[in-house]
C-alpha cells in the first residue's frame, strides 16, 4: 500500500474516523482516518476530502510507541473531538512494563497529528467511548476470567473509570451508536463462522449496573472477494489475523449530516471498508 512499508501493510485494523474540525488550521484533508497494526509501533493516519476516498497515507503517522509508557505495541485508536477545549482525545491500548496484560491509555492533541500521551491506566483494552447523562462510558474487552465486553464509566473521561458489568460474551472490538436512551453496539465475536458484524441494543434508562444487551442480530457478513467471501468458512480465533481470511472485524461508527457510516476491517485484518447504513433502526 502506498505510504506504508511492506511490513506495515501486512496488518491493518482498528479504524476510527473523524471530520477534521474547523479550528484545525491547514489540515491534510477533510477527514482523518486513524488505524493501527495489531503489533504496531505507531498509530497510523490516512486522510481524504471525501468520505468515500481516495485516502492518502500520512507517512509519519501520529502517536508513536516511544511517546507512551507502553512496552511493545500500541493499537486500537478511538478518537473524539472536544469542541469545548478545541482538542482531540485518542484512547488507545498497549502492554505495560510493570503489569501483565493490555490496557487503555489516553493521548491528547490540538491538531490531530501530534499527540501527548498520558501515563494513567484507564481500564482494559479496546475502549469505545460515548457520552450519556453526564458520564463518559466505555465499552472495553475483559479477558479475565473469560472474554467479555465490559462497561466502565468516568465523570471526566480522562481518569477514574469505574468498572461495571460484563455485557457481551466472546466479543472482540465494538462500536457505539447512541440514539436518545438507546445504545446500539456493533461488534464481532471470536469463534464465529465466519466472524461477522453483529449488533445489540441496550436501554439506558435503568441504573447503569443493570443495563442488558439484547440478543444480537446480523448486520454484515463477508460477501465480496475483498472481504474474504471466496475463502473457506472457518471459526475465528482470538488475536492477530496472520493471513487474509473470511472475517469482518473491528467495527466503527461515523455520523454526518443525518447519515450513519459503518467502518470495519476486511479479510480479518487486511484492509478497511466504509459502508453507509441505510434504513437502519438506530
Amino acid at each position: 500500500m502506498p505510504g506504508l512499508s511492506n511490513e506495515d501493510s501486512i496488518n491493518i485494523n482498528g479504524p476510527s474516523l473523524i471530520r477534521v474540525p474547523g479550528w484545525i488550521k491547514n489540515p491534510l484533508g477533510r477527514y482523518y482516518l486513524y488505524f493501527a497494526h495489531h503489533k504496531g509501533s505507531y498509530i497510523r493516519l490516512a486522510y481524504a476530502d471525501n468520505i468515500e476516498g481516495p485516502y492518502t497515507i500520512y507517512e509519519p503517522g501520529t502517536l508513536r510507541l516511544n511517546q507512551t509508557v507502553c512496552r511493545s505495541h500500541i493499537a486500537s485508536p478511538d478518537v473524539h473531538i472536544h469542541e469545548d477545549t478545541q482538542s482531540i482525545r485518542m484512547y488507545f491500548h498497549g502492554d505495560c512494563y510493570d503489569r501483565k496484560g493490555q490496557y487503555t491509555f489516553l493521548a491528547k492533541s490540538q491538531d490531530g497529528l501530534n499527540f501527548t500521551s498520558l501515563p494513567e491506566v484507564l481500564g482494559p483494552f479496546y475502549f469505545r467511548v460515548f457520552w450519556y447523562d453526564e458520564y463518559y462510558y466505555a465499552i472495553a474487552l475483559s479477558a479475565v476470567p473469560t472474554v467479555n465486553a465490559v462497561l466502565l464509566r468516568s465523570k471526566d473521561g480522562t481518569t477514574n473509570f469505574e468498572k461495571g458489568k460484563n455485557i457481551i460474551p466472546n466479543c472482540r472490538h465494538t462500536a457505539a451508536l447512541l440514539s436518545g436512551d438507546t445504545l446500539t453496539i456493533f461488534f464481532s465475536r471470536i469463534g464465529d463462522s465466519p466472524e461477522s458484524i453483529l449488533s445489540s441494543k441496550m436501554n439506558l434508562t435503568q441504573n447503569w449496573l443493570e443495563w442488558e444487551a439484547s440478543e444480537p442480530i446480523l448486520v454484515k457478513q463477508p460477501e465480496y472477494d475483498y472481504e474474504g467471501a471466496s475463502l473457506p468458512v472457518e471459526p475465528s480465533k482470538a488475536g492477530l489475523a496472520k493471513t487474509f481470511v473470511r472475517q469482518l472485524r473491528d467495527p466503527a461508527i461515523f455520523k454526518e449530516k443525518g447519515k450513519i457510516y459503518l467502518l470495519y476491517t476486511v479479510g480479518g485484518e487486511s484492509g478497511i471498508a466504509i459502508s453507509e447504513l441505510v434504513d437502519y433502526d438506530a
